[in-house]
């Protein structure tokens, strides 16, 4: 362990991050997927066949409130471009949010 009780390590599989708003999610009552019932994050986990937590290739993570609480829509951060956030509206499809991310690209952890 290092100083002050911080672990040095803890390994990840994650090549991005993403960040997900979980109180807009919330107030769409998910608005995504199929049936616009899911949550954004859970949504683009399954549309790219990724794996839930540090196996997945890319981290799509569900936080709490991020501040900008639009109307509508979910904001998303992508950790590698944090000076860009996007606002996706409910419905949007899901292919054209990973395309947005760059994440249509990005092949499942096995």
């Amino acid at each position: 362990m290092a100083p002050n009780g911080v672990k040095s390590k803890v390994g990840a599989r994650w090549e991005r991050a993403i960040l997900v708003c979980g109180k807009c999610s919330k107030r769409l009552d998910g608005g995504f997927g199929e049936k616009r019932r899911t949550p954004l994050a859970k949504a683009l986990r399954q549309f790219l066949g990724l794996k839930k937590g540090r196996k997945a290739a890319i981290g799509i993570v569900e936080t709490k409130c991020l501040g900008v609480c639009p109307g509508g829509a979910a904001t998303v951060i992508d950790a590698a471009a944090p000076g860009e956030w996007l606002l996706v509206r409910a419905g949007t499809a899901l292919g054209e949010v990973a395309a947005t991310l760059r994440l249509d690209q990005v092949r499942p952890a096995e």
